[in-house]
């Protein structure tokens, strides 16, 4: 969807709050579009009473209240509880709708570990790094190897490092990309646990990982100039001054604290 969409029914004085990406929405028209481009975070977060209540007390859509409601007693699927979403206002041409539908119809068949997946990646997307780790630990938690395969779990394992990453938690993201590089013996996943090993090790530390690993002793120049790459790049998208004379470890520790003090409670 792209442009600009008129409002068809009231704003709601009280706005509704969508757990998984921390947002609130105040229009039906919010929540359509919320709902066509997040289909894999939909969920019982979002499909449930809370927000039947809100469509008829917030935005007076008592018709549509009702038919939700219905749906939650009845135990019908997630597509038969959107889609009057989209109907009421007709917020979908009818080649968009049947897509949609389309769309719904295979997520339904498709199974749990993949959907638990992809909601994790969208989260990822949206800055949610924890709420997608837990989603990515809940899948390894049950996995079963012989459903999926085993390139599958190393995939979690994969994306579960970048999230983490991106928390500045090295230590952790380390660990996934060593998980991930036992079951599938992949280079890459092998090169990136290198490249952290000095994130959050010292350098006497990872000289003894990397003798451990069989490395030759040119490997700890190699990775401290990868290291140096990524503090340079980095440094380019840096605002504060005072942030870009700093060394590559003073840089990243600055960063991992500034992260955990505007994520905390």
């Amino acid at each position: 969807m792209s442009g600009c969409r008129l409002c068809q029914i009231r704003l709601a004085k009280n706005p509704y709050y969508i757990e998984s990406i921390s947002t609130n929405i105040y229009s039906i028209e919010e929540l359509c579009f919320y709902l066509q481009n997040n289909i894999y975070l939909i969920d019982q977060t979002l499909v449930n009473e809370k927000l039947c209540n809100w469509i008829r007390d917030e935005l007076g859509l008592e018709g549509l209240y009702r038919r939700l409601s219905d749906q939650l007693e009845r135990g019908g699927s997630i597509g038969d509880f959107i889609l009057p979403i989209f109907k009421e206002i007709s917020y979908l041409s009818h080649s968009e709708f049947r897509k949609m539908q389309e769309e719904i119809s295979k997520i339904e068949i498709q199974p749990s570990d993949i959907r638990k997946k992809v909601k994790a990646d969208y989260l990822v997307e949206y800055e949610m790094y924890m709420n997608a780790i837990q989603e990515y630990y809940q899948i390894l938690k049950e996995r079963n190897p012989g459903k999926l395969g085993v390139q599958f779990y190393a995939s979690v394992l994969n994306n579960m490092a970048v999230a983490y990453a991106k928390m500045f938690l090295f230590e952790e993201a380390a660990d996934c990309l060593w998980q991930s590089f036992q079951i599938l013996q992949s280079k890459e996943s092998y090169r990136r646990y290198l490249l952290l090993l000095p994130m959050y090790l010292g350098e006497e530390e990872t000289k003894e990982r990397l003798e451990e690993l069989g490395e030759p002793q040119e490997k700890w120049e190699e990775l401290k100039q990868e290291q140096k790459k990524i503090y340079e790049k980095a440094q380019d998208h840096a605002l504060s001054e005072r942030l870009k004379n700093l060394t590559p470890e003073e840089f990243f520790e600055e960063c991992k604290e500034t992260y955990h003090k505007s994520t905390s409670s």
